[in-house]
């Protein structure tokens, strides 16, 4: 007899996937009000672990122990890609307890699929033939319900992120991996690859003599962070830069895909330049698109994101944050904590609008709740540029008192938004005056973010 002990006839064995709907979309509340308050507390310090740890091992316990609790599992693995291999790096069971090496066995197979597809894979087992479908260590070791899921969610081949899954199974007949298991697993997935990478540069920069050395590793990391452009939001045309004053920066911007599948469009300033502000960048984007995969409230988001990093944040430190939603129906939904105000273009009227901050910068006192702006119609044509304040900060080439200024960005705006060129092409054009002005000295990290509304039906 089957070891489901199952009566009624086994269903053929399906090819397991993800759950129906794109898994950037599953929803992470359950409306369990005490169970969606632990979710987003084991979120947040798997996010302030991640922060403050220097005991990588450690970390790496803490958040595969989170994943079985979280999701009900009895053990959870943490297994990395190395030199053509599945190599188990951490292997825990319920109750915090560590595995045994040398005689454990889990579902390579399923493992395989999820490092070569770089997609997750959420199954509930009921028959033996399902079981053999996934591989033979399932059936020999009687699970019922597997999940796993890529240390890389976005997807990118092209990332410096380490190779690996997380992965975690159960042999109770009662045990199903829902939706909610996997968002908050993925979510827990990226902050173990942000860990390893920060690892990874701070092993690489005690290894390198020269600071210059270590810095140019950090650019490499940071930019392989930072989004390529979004193409599967219709009716938009984005395009996003950014260029650091040294090797590393505080700036970053992001383009994320909503739960909702709006976009997500972030332009983000730490304080300062050079490889402190660049790893609390990375950490901040990392948890930003965690939150943003999950709510849908802007104002929420940077709340959250507030108290935490008001907790950690060296005195003097804090983040300029400018988080703006583009709705289905042509509006526009934000937050501007601190960030140099953004503008709108508006093509019918050839006018520029200014976007006010609507609370301070991020991380300067822990109470702060923030508010979304005025709700802001995008109409076809409607152009969005958000900035930092590297740009209007720059100085004359020959009259260092003399900034590029609000007044000079305007014009530029203006000009550029007119001529009908892509939003690519805009971003260029913007950067060129600013470096024609400045001489291509810079001061400061310098970011810019292009967004039209193309059609209205974005």
């Amino acid at each position: 007899m089957a070891f489901w002990n199952r009566k009624q006839a086994s269903p053929p064995p399906p090819t397991p996937e993800p759950p129906s709907s794109d898994h950037q979309s599953t929803e992470f509340l359950s409306g369990d009000s005490l169970q969606d308050r632990r979710s987003v507390e084991v979120l947040l310090e798997a996010i302030a672990k991640v922060s403050e740890s220097r005991d990588l091992e450690a970390l790496l316990d803490y958040v595969v122990d989170r994943s079985v609790e979280v999701t009900g599992a009895e053990r959870g693995l943490l297994v990395l890609y190395e030199d053509g291999a599945q190599v188990v790096r951490v292997a825990r069971k319920r109750g915090g307890e560590g595995i045994d090496r040398g005689d454990l066995r889990y579902s390579t197979t399923v493992v395989q699929r999820v490092l070569d597809d770089d997609a997750p894979i959420r199954t509930t087992v009921h028959s033996d033939a399902e079981a053999l479908e996934l591989g033979t260590s399932v059936f020999d070791l009687k699970l019922r319900a597997v999940m796993c899921v890529p240390l890389n969610p976005e997807g990118d081949s092209d990332s410096l992120v380490q190779r690996g899954a997380l992965y975690v199974d159960s042999k109770a007949a009662t045990r199903e991996f829902k939706d909610k298991d996997l968002s908050l697993f993925f979510a827990l997935a990226t902050h173990i690859a942000i860990a390893l990478e920060n690892a990874r540069l701070h092993m690489l920069s005690l290894e390198k003599v020269k600071l210059e050395q270590s810095m140019e590793i950090a650019t490499e990391i940071q930019s392989g962070l930072m989004p390529k452009t979004p193409t599967s939001i219709p009716g938009l045309d984005v395009y996003g830069w950014y260029l650091p004053a040294e090797h590393a920066s505080g700036d970053f911007y992001d383009f994320i895909k909503t739960k909702a599948g709006h976009l997500a469009v972030v332009v983000g300033d730490v304080t300062g330049h050079g490889i402190g502000p660049a790893l609390i960048t990375a950490t901040a984007q990392s948890s930003l698109r965690a939150y943003v995969r999950l709510l849908e409230d802007p104002a929420a988001i940077v709340t959250m994101m507030n108290q935490d990093l008001a907790e950690r944040m060296d005195a003097g430190m804090f983040l300029t944050l400018f988080m703006a939603y583009f709705t289905d129906d042509g509006h526009l939904k934000f937050v501007n904590a601190g960030g140099t105000p953004p503008l709108v273009w508006r093509q019918a009227s050839g006018t520029i609008e200014s976007i006010s901050g609507t609370g301070p910068a991020v991380g300067m006192m822990a109470d702060t709740e923030y508010e979304e702006g005025p709700v802001m119609s995008m109409s076809e044509g409607d152009i969005l540029f958000a900035f930092t304040d590297g740009l209007v900060e720059a100085r004359h080439v020959s009259d260092p008192d003399r900034l590029f200024g609000d007044e000079g960005m305007r014009a530029v705006v203006a000009d550029v938004a007119a001529s009908g060129r892509s939003a690519r092409e805009m971003t260029e054009e913007i950067v060129r005056c600013v470096r024609e002005f400045s001489g291509g000295v810079r001061e400061d990290d310098m970011t810019v973010v292009v967004v039209r509304r193309s059609s209205a039906g974005a």
